[in-house]
């Protein structure tokens, strides 16, 4: 089967890519190793574990492709504040969308009302989604690739995408250098009702052994439930992933310091190990990673998905004013674009996560009092607080078109 671009990864940030250049007159394969079943939304089913905080930024993104109004219909939490503590001492910041005149900071959502309404925009666009397509083998083939599927199929394409995540296929067999490390810590992650309501408010605390954040969720009106995302050392981790729901209830709340009041019910939780990686190049020939592909990130401050939608939007770009020019988009000039835009903004972000979490781990008493210090400084400094919400709403840097402002209604209208 021949395409003119290949998109390894029907996640949230591929599916993304490809409604981005539906309209571009490219024959786009969408490939998946699952099934890219769309599912009906349950509104009292019980939360995924797994949920991202949406930036305005990449709620603009969506809106653009058509897809917000079906995670709005679906599920999506809007949070108006963050109040961030340091367990160790007395520093202690807040932040209001109201400081800098918008509705909101962002959205909680769960990934899988994400990816519903971005596949179901896909069908009928005139992507071809591949399920169950598993890339077994990949090779240069004239002047594109070669890609062979676990079931025998063989694809062809002059361009590549890799959308596949942070293990990816295609990273692996096209030899694309990485640089990582271990964070030493795991992520608990789950959903949990408080006693007391959340407030609209994004909480986290830094314990001694990482970040514990409580992420506002509303289901049915119930505004008492808060997704969790608790990073500690694999022996804290497996001792917590141990204890019962009632025990673990407990650690919890002590933990958290009830700032939310008792933890009532807490449901299944998944532990994941925390992993730092950045490809040392985001394109070559006819290839170019975006999303975790590209770069992972400590889920500290729920970037990592924000950073994809930026990617695909970037690339989209790209790729489509390189189209109207008549260039040939596999060439390296052409991607090199693509990765001069994104690659400082993302590796800006990662260090900024990575020096803020080292900042909150570290014992010595004296680093301890200029973080407290820091932190109190900095929450009576409303000129620098203004400045760290607009960067959390994503609306700071070299924006692409898509995330400059909300689609007209024309716009919507025509997308339909």
């Amino acid at each position: 089967m021949q395409a003119d671009l290949i998109i390894v990864g029907a996640g949230m940030v591929g599916s993304a890519l490809a409604l981005a250049l539906r309209d571009s007159g490219l024959r786009i394969l969408l490939l998946d190793g699952g099934t890219l079943e769309l599912a009906p939304f349950d509104a009292t089913a019980p939360f995924e574990p797994r949920v991202s905080a949406l930036s305005e930024a990449s709620r603009r993104i969506l809106q653009a492709l058509g897809a917000w109004d079906g995670i709005a219909a679906r599920r999506a939490t809007p949070y108006r504040a963050m109040q961030v503590w340091d367990g160790s001492g007395t520093g202690q910041i807040h932040f209001s969308a109201a400081s800098v005149h918008a509705e909101v900071l962002g959205h909680i959502v769960e990934n899988r009302v994400v990816q519903d309404a971005l596949l179901e925009r896909l069908q009928g666009c005139g992507i071809e989604l591949l399920a169950a397509a598993r890339l077994e083998q990949l090779r240069r083939s004239g002047e594109g690739w070669l890609l062979q599927l676990a079931d025998g199929r063989q694809l062809r394409a002059p361009l590549l995408v890799a959308a596949d995540g942070a293990q990816s296929a295609v990273r692996r067999l096209a030899g694309c250098a990485t640089r990582e490390w271990d964070y030493l810590h795991h992520a608990i992650v789950t959903s949990v009702r408080c006693e007391k309501e959340h407030q609209s408010t994004a909480w986290q605390r830094f314990t001694d052994d990482g970040p514990l954040a409580f992420l506002p969720l509303q289901r049915d009106g119930d505004r008492h439930w808060c997704s969790i995302v608790w990073s500690c050392t694999p022996g804290e981790a497996e001792r917590l992933m141990a204890l019962d729901s009632a025990a673990f209830a407990g650690e919890l709340e002590r933990a958290f310091e009830r700032r939310l009041g008792a933890v009532l019910e807490v449901d299944p939780r998944l532990c994941i190990p925390l992993r730092q990686r950045h490809a040392k190049r985001y394109v070559e020939a006819g290839l170019a990673l975006i999303g975790d592909a590209a770069h992972s990130i400590h889920p500290l401050a729920g970037q990592g998905v924000n950073l994809g939608f930026l990617d695909a939007a970037t690339l989209a770009e790209v790729l489509l004013h390189a189209r109207a020019r008549g260039e040939r988009l596999a060439e390296v000039r052409v991607l090199g674009r693509f990765e001069r835009r994104r690659m400082p903004h993302n590796l800006a972000m990662m260090a900024a996560m990575e020096g803020f979490e080292r900042l909150f781990q570290a014992d010595p008493l004296p680093l301890r009092w200029l973080r407290n210090a820091g932190l109190r400084l900095m929450n009576g400094h409303h000129e620098a607080k203004g400045l760290f919400v607009r960067q959390a709403l994503g609306l700071s840097g070299d924006l692409p078109e898509l995330a400059r402002a909300c689609a007209t209604d024309a716009d919507q209208k025509r997308r339909a």
